[in-house]
């Protein structure tokens, strides 16, 4: 699907199914070692019910919503987010997004996570510099 970037336009939605073990190895490559991310026991000791993900690692599956709807008709120029739920491995992340304005060649988009029961649990903007004849 190519993106027209027009108001209102959906970005293709991007499923992640992340994992205890993709968890471990966020905290290894971000240096974010708290324990509710990686050890059950703990996180449950905290009133959490198992081990959550990083908000910066929705961030990142955020990010790659907005770089692969873009693809190589714009560049991603900012993103920003507010972390609303907890997501927990072992079930789907979907990742959605629609554009909310274009001006000047920038689309501004709306970004969000949701949990499998539709809540959104992170939300956030990202602006997109469009490249010449990516915008209408």
């Amino acid at each position: 699907m190519s993106l027209r970037f027009e108001e209102g336009e959906e970005l293709p939605e991007l499923v992640k199914h992340p994992t205890t073990r993709q968890l471990v190895q966020y905290a290894g490559a971000s240096g974010d070692f708290y324990e509710i991310h990686y050890d059950q026991e703990f996180a449950r000791s905290t009133g959490l019910p198992g081990v959550i993900l990083h908000g910066l690692l929705k961030a990142g599956f955020l990010a790659q919503l907005v770089t692969s709807a873009v693809g190589s008709s714009g560049r991603l120029r900012a993103l920003e987010v507010s972390y609303r739920g907890l997501d927990l491995p072992g079930r789907p992340c979907r990742c959605r997004g629609r554009v909310s304005s274009v001006r000047d060649g920038v689309a501004e988009l709306e970004i969000w996570t949701e949990d499998p029961e539709g809540n959104s649990t992170t939300l956030g903007r990202a602006s997109v510099e469009l490249a010449e004849g990516g915008s209408r």
